[in-house]
């Protein structure tokens, strides 16, 4: 196995957990929510920071540390051809939403969530929230699918 192989391992390992956590963590949220018992939703919500900590995190890092080294070994010069610059900038735009929006609610809604564990009691707040916080997430993942086909596909730019 080269150095290439082992950083594009990286990389595909990386998205994987990235994509995959943020999709699964949505779906069951969503479900976590729907169900208005202030314990599963708490739960859930609790769950979301400990996964993104846990999975997207590192997928994040396994991801870059990955694409970089890969590109780095396969001698592009930064910031390489076109499919890989419209990649980049869908991972950051992706970045962006995350950290200027969704990270912020995620927050606030895991305060909250804390709080009406132990009184039982769901804000419409918390729900206007989560509402946000769906459409946010789902908006962030369009850029980095989008990333996704253009690694895979490399279309000429």
């Amino acid at each position: 196995m080269t150095t290439f192989d082992i950083f594009k391992l990286m990389h595909v390992l990386g998205i994987i957990l990235l994509l995959g956590n943020i999709t699964v963590t949505a779906v069951w949220k969503v479900f976590a929510d729907r169900t208005r018992n202030a314990g599963i939703v708490a739960f859930g919500q609790h769950m979301v920071t400990g996964t993104d900590f846990g999975l997207t995190v590192p997928g994040i890092v396994l991801t870059m540390v990955g694409g970089y080294g890969a590109m780095f070994e396969a001698r592009y010069d930064f910031p390489g051809p076109g499919w890989l610059v419209w990649s980049q900038l869908c991972f950051v735009a992706a970045g962006v939403i995350w950290l200027g929006l969704l990270i912020p609610i995620q927050v606030k809604q895991a305060r909250m969530a804390r709080e009406f564990a132990s009184a039982g009691e769901i804000s419409d707040e918390y729900r206007m929230l989560a509402r946000r916080w769906l459409f946010w997430g789902l908006v962030a993942t369009v850029p980095l699918v989008s990333a996704l086909y253009l690694m895979i596909a490399k279309p000429a730019t």
